[in-house]
């Protein structure tokens, strides 16, 4: 007969802290123009003027993706003539990351002022460039918590831990949710983007032996 292990089993949750350094931005560029060329060729024009000014400002190009190109006719509904095509809208949608907040808003600044009445911004986010390193940090305090939980109990009953008989990681990490502080700079007339701090969650369960 296979004896019996005594063992206990804890959840430990930890997080780790620290300052966002990567700063995901959605531009979005339209175009209303008379005929599908002008509108299609003018915010190829404007998408260039942005990413061009982007890359003036150190962004890399592995950095920025278009994407969501679409040029579509836009129509008014006219009593006794149905509807009639009044001009054609032509869209994009350029993803830009920016590694490093420091110079963000003024970054952000002149790829507003590059596409100029064309440009609506999307929105921002915030994150880690490596998002690896704080997250082992947040297990590892997930670990501790468990270990310092479990050594707890097993003092009250009189025993003491033994090796660990299994390990879980729950499913996921809990997301880092920063939210850009964003106030306008009257001086410059820029956007000022404050990170503040995020953190990342963890949690683990382990189950140890218990000692005799």
């Amino acid at each position: 007969m296979a004896e019996h292990r005594r063992s206990i089993s804890v959840t430990g949750t930890g997080s780790a802290e620290a300052v966002p350094d990567l700063l995901t931005l959605s531009i979005g560029v339209e175009c209303r123009r008379d005929t599908v060329a002008e509108a299609y060729g003018d915010a190829g024009t404007r998408s260039a003027a942005i990413t061009a000014e982007l890359r003036q400002h150190g962004v890399d190009s592995a950095d920025m993706s278009t994407s969501g190109l679409n040029v579509r006719a836009e129509v008014n509904w006219q009593d006794g003539r149905g509807q009639t095509v009044t001009g054609y809208l032509a869209s994009s949608t350029l993803t830009v990351r920016i590694r490093g907040l420091s110079e963000s808003s003024q970054i952000l600044a002149a790829a507003v002022a590059a596409g100029g009445d064309a440009v609506r911004l999307n929105g921002l986010s915030l994150g880690f460039t490596d998002s690896a390193a704080v997250e082992a940090r947040a297990r590892e305090a997930a670990w501790q918590d468990a270990r310092t939980t479990a050594e707890h109990y097993a003092a009250l009953s009189g025993t003491g831990l033994g090796k660990v008989l299994s390990l879980t990681q729950h499913t996921g990490f809990q997301a880092p949710i920063p939210v850009a502080k964003m106030q306008r700079a009257v001086a410059t007339d820029s956007i000022a983007v404050e990170a503040g701090e995020s953190s990342v969650t963890a949690t683990v369960g382990v189950v140890w032996e218990l000692l005799d």
